[in-house]
């Protein structure tokens, strides 16, 4: 039976232009904001300082956050909104600052402003936090009636990011089809809102493949050029529009499952989200045994240093016994990897690392040996 959806499609207002933080000042007072609470890091608050604007007619409090979008975190930006009387919250940073700032604004229902330094998620385009613990693991995520105030989007300072922040972010974007698409394929008569869900997530998946090579180019040098505008869009706007039009149908299925359980591991708190869900999408993929399209996606991970295996991941210890946990944790009542056909459960997600793993080594082995015999 088809859930019942509700369509989240986009923030109230996005602009993506270079330059595009300097308008900020304008756009609180179009909305009668004067006094605001902004909530940065430490690394991407320095890199972000030469693009920020003085704000001369707002009244402005500084939050550096600790590192994790928790609970506790949540609350304390919240009680100081509440204490000063604030009127907005603006997040300047990567997704967890995005989601923080979106939680605590939600919290109070005020306004949430979003300023991304990184375009590795769509967090700053989607109106949903995920929260963790304070190890760092998966709890949930929460989902908010309200969009995103604003969101100024200035591709100049995401050129100017560290590239494997945007690598991890294309392979967060990859997983929008192949998550879409295992679960829409499924409906006889998908309505109208999953359809547009489902050409968005095709679209991600082909400007990705399109764009990424050229997009590497730009980042060597830190200039601008088109393909990375592409790619920064299609990151933050088409993989947000995926969930917004198709919520459930759209969000996430067997490769966020696999990222999910992978943070209850503390060896693997040192990865980026967007590797461990560009992982879970191969196995994934080995789920459903499709290996030609393994096939065909090895390339692309390779050029973009995208992690195939556990051994990529320097997880390649994991016992049996330790699989299977990450099997149970994929599986856990609730879980996104149910929304695939038929029944999955922690043997099957086990079984299909393990086959993914000895499949990724064997293709390794086969090209060097080709090589060898080349040369």
């Amino acid at each position: 039976m088809l859930q019942d959806i509700i369509v989240r499609a986009a923030p109230q207002e996005f602009i993506c232009r270079a330059g595009s933080w300097n308008d900020l000042e304008q756009h609180l007072e179009k909305r009668g904001i004067g006094r605001v609470l902004i909530v940065h890091g430490t690394r991407s608050w320095t890199a972000a300082a030469p693009y920020l604007p003085e704000l001369k007619r707002t009244e402005v409090h500084l939050h550096v956050y600790s590192g994790e979008c928790t609970y506790e975190e949540r609350d304390r930006i919240a009680a100081y909104l509440a204490k000063h009387e604030l009127q907005a919250v603006i997040g300047v940073g990567g997704g967890k600052i995005t989601d923080l700032v979106k939680s605590a604004a939600a919290l109070l229902h005020l306004p949430a402003i979003i300023l991304p330094t990184l375009a590795s998620t769509c967090a700053a385009w989607s109106s949903l936090s995920v929260m963790y613990d304070t190890d760092g693991a998966f709890i949930r995520f929460e989902v908010f009636p309200r969009s995103n105030a604003l969101v100024l989007l200035d591709p100049q300072v995401i050129a100017n990011s560290p590239p494997e922040f945007l690598v991890a972010g294309i392979g967060d974007t990859l997983a929008k089809w192949y998550e879409a698409d295992v679960i829409i394929r499924q409906l006889d008569k998908p309505p109208v809102e999953v359809e547009l869900a489902w050409f968005a997530a095709q679209k991600c998946r082909d400007n990705l493949l399109a764009y990424s090579e050229q997009e590497l180019d730009a980042l060597r040098t830190g200039e601008l050029n088109d393909a990375l505008i592409r790619i920064v869009e299609t990151n933050i706007m088409v993989a947000g529009l995926v969930g917004g039009f198709g919520e459930n149908y759209g969000r996430t299925a067997g490769a966020h499952s696999i990222h999910d359980a992978l943070t209850s591991r503390p060896e693997a708190h040192n990865l980026l989200h967007g590797n461990k869900v560009a992982y879970g999408v191969l196995v994934q993929l080995a789920l459903e045994e499709n290996w030609s399209e393994i096939d065909f996606l090895l390339p692309f991970y390779t050029q973009l240093g995208l992690p195939a295996s556990l051994e990529d991941m320097g997880l390649n210890f994991l016992t049996r016994e330790d699989l299977l946990k990450l099997g149970e944790r994929a599986t856990e009542k609730g879980a996104s990897i149910h929304m695939m056909s038929g029944e999955i459960h922690a043997n099957i997600v086990a079984d299909s690392i393990q086959q993914l793993e000895d499949y990724i080594a064997g293709q390794r082995k086969d090209a060097r040996n080709q090589g060898v015999e080349a040369s």
